[in-house]
Parts: C-alpha cells; structure tokens; sequence
C-alpha cells in the first residue's frame, strides 16, 4: 500500500485515532530518530488507565535512562503528528487487527506497509488494562533489577515476582485514592525490610514517573551489604529521592513517614512496624505478617475446641488467626480503616496475608472504646495475657 505524503499521513493518523476510538490499539513505536538529542533512540506509546481516567504512556528510550510522559488521547495524537516526520522517519503501529509499518526516505518520500494479523486479538478491556500497567514492564528499574532482560522482555523466572511487583502497586494505588493525603504533597514512604529493593523501588518508580510526585522513599535493610547495593542501583538509575539504609524497625525513626511498609516482619516486628506507623500518623500501612510465635503459648483454646486443635497445623492457623485480627482491631481503635486479605507470597514464606490499613479522616471515639471492648473479650476468651502492639501501644500513651 502506497501513497503520496499527504494522503499517507492522513490515512496513517486516521488510523491511529480510529484504533484509540475502538479500544483496539496496543503499541505504537517511533524509531530512526534523527533529532538533535544525540541520547534518544526510540519512543514506545501504549495507551493505560492512570487514575481511572485513559491516557497514552510515552516512553522515552534513551541510551542510559528511560522517561516516561503521560498525555491525553487528544494531547498524544498532536504530539505524535509533531515528532513523526520530523525527528523520527519510522513508525509501527500494532492493533488488534493488523500491523501497520511507515517509513520515511532521505528525500521524504512516505511509505505504508499494512499486514493483517491472522487471528485478531481483542484489546485487554479496560478493567483488564488497568491491572496489568501499574508498572510498565519497559521500566528501566526492572532490567536492572533482573526482572526483565535489555530487550524488557520478561525473564519466565521472574514472572511471580513481576506479578507480585504489579499486586502491590495495584493494592497501593488504591490506599492512595482512599486515603487522606493530598495530591500536591510529597510522599514519604518507609519500607522495612526492604531486602533486594524490588517493590521500593517499584513504588518509587510508581510515585515519581507515573504519579509526578516528588517522593521521599527510604529502604530499611538489616544487610549491610544489601542496602549499599541497592543505593549503587539507585545511583545508576538517576532515581532521586531513593535511599536505602542498614536498619530495623525498632531503631529507624525518620521526620515522617505517610506510607509505612513492612513485608515478611517475621513475629513481633510486625508489631513494631504497626506501631511506628501509628506512632508517625502514617496515612497508609502496609504489613504482611509471618511467623506468630508470642500469642500461641498464650492461648487457652475451650474445651470444645481441642479435638480440633490437636493437629497442630490447625493450632498455628488459630494462632494466626487471632493475632492478625487483634492487629487489625487496634489499627481500628487508633483511627485505621483495615483490611485483612490474601496478597501474593513472598519468596521468604509461602504466607499470603496482607494487613492494610488507611488513615480515616477522623474517629469516634465511641468508636474506639467499643472496639477495645471487643478486643479485651477476645483476650479473655482464649486467655491472652500479652499482645505486643496492645504493650508497645500503652508505652507510647505512658510516656
């Protein structure tokens, strides 16, 4: 398929804005590029849902970093008319229903190649989209992390860490939307635990390219030799406002924290990161509890109870069960809206449970005295004597 300049482009943009009309767009890609930015090497164009609202992603592949922009369908399609012809002098347009390739001669001769694909795939519905582009796979972070390879392909034995970097970005977007911080102000996020940096640096990455905010997102490692590789990590990647530390939840106390996050805090250290998080007012907190070593002990189960909790895997699921609701009962007490639900297990630990826990605008505190009330029934019930979250939170109200 050929056609004189005008008529090419005009059937080429045509095209694109019909595709973005169907939802039937998956990529477009600009490369040859011959602009003055001797760095730049192509542009990769998705259309994603940011914010519930869609938008076209540009990616812009330098030689050492990648920037991403977000623009309006209106916005992306003037400034893809602006750079293609210009600076770039090659275009791939992907659909659902064909391949369409334009190139551009030294002397600006337009020409379009159309390939129909054989068996047409439907666009992801946009549900479906909005799930999986939390994190854009082409992300530099991710090859340096070795989740993807130099072409930002997958590697197949990354693939369960690539879907639980995705789930938590999800699961945190959200807390964002419902929380009570507002939009124009930096974030500071404090994650415990931080180990290899995958999901901080995802949720930097996340902040700073998708969401525009200037975020302040420190790693807290008990390694030594993993927080410095990371911050080399950091380094290479251009990622301000990304720092890592040798630290643990009992001993780290920054200015403030708005995000507290503490995956894998093994026994009572989940106890400690929800109460740095309370302590700090923090508006979201992110915990996924393992190991429930200090309530077990403790616990008379009823006389009913015992044909049941004579397996003992049976007794840890109680044990565990007990002391994640007491966690969430208390984040209720102290002005939390929580949840408890299944996330993604860790490589650590087969344990999948995530306590979320956003800050409410404001509580009542009828609210609060009825909810300790259930909580010092639950205590009784089974003959708890100590919660360490219950003994570190009246520490803190002590002093």
């Amino acid at each position: 398929m050929s056609h004189s300049a005008l008529n090419s482009f005009d059937d080429f943009y045509q095209l694109l804005a019909d595709s973005l009309a169907k939802n039937s767009l998956i990529k477009l890609l600009l490369s040859k590029y011959r602009g003055a930015d001797k760095s730049l090497q192509r542009i990769t164009i998705r259309p994603i849902s940011l914010q519930n609202e869609p938008v076209l992603s540009f990616v812009y592949q330098h030689q050492t970093n990648h920037i991403t922009k977000n623009l309006s369908y209106d916005e992306g399609l003037a400034s893809i008319k602006l750079l293609l012809g210009s600076d770039f002098k090659s275009a791939h347009l992907a659909t659902a229903q064909a391949e369409v390739q334009l190139e551009i001669s030294k002397k600006g001769k337009v020409q379009i190649s159309t390939h129909n694909v054989k068996q047409a795939v439907a666009a992801p519905l946009e549900h479906d989209r909005e799930k999986k582009r939390f994190v854009d796979i082409e992300r530099p972070f991710l090859t340096k992390l070795g989740v993807t390879d130099s072409q930002h392909n997958l590697i197949p034995a990354m693939s369960r860490k690539w879907k639980q970097i995705n789930k938590f970005i999800e699961v945190f977007s959200q807390a964002l939307e419902a929380s009570p911080h507002k939009n124009d102000q930096p974030i500071n996020v404090v994650d415990f635990g931080s180990g290899k940096g995958y999901l901080t640096f995802a949720i930097h990455d996340y902040l700073r390219h998708s969401l525009h905010n200037d975020a302040q997102v420190t790693g807290v490692e008990l390694r030594q030799a993993l927080a410095d590789l990371c911050n080399e990590t950091a380094a290479t990647l251009d990622h301000q406002g990304l720092s890592f530390v040798c630290g643990d939840v009992r001993t780290h106390a920054p200015k403030q924290t708005d995000v507290m996050i503490a995956l894998h805090a093994c026994d009572i250290a989940t106890d400690y990161a929800i109460h740095y998080g309370i302590r700090a007012n923090a508006d979201i907190i992110m915990c996924s509890p393992c190991c429930h070593k200090q309530i077990r002990p403790q616990m008379h189960s009823p006389e009913l109870f015992k044909p049941m909790l004579q397996y003992g895997v049976h007794m840890g699921q109680q044990a565990e069960m007990v002391t994640d609701s007491l966690r969430a009962l208390f984040l209720e007490a102290n002005g939390y809206a929580t949840k408890v639900f299944e996330f993604i297990s860790l490589e650590h630990t087969n344990k999948n449970k995530m306590i979320l826990a956003v800050k409410k605008p404001q509580q009542n505190q009828k609210d609060s005295a009825a909810i300790l009330a259930q909580i010092a029934d639950i205590k009784a019930y089974y003959g708890i004597k100590e919660h360490c979250l219950e003994t570190l939170l009246a520490q803190t109200q002590a002093d």
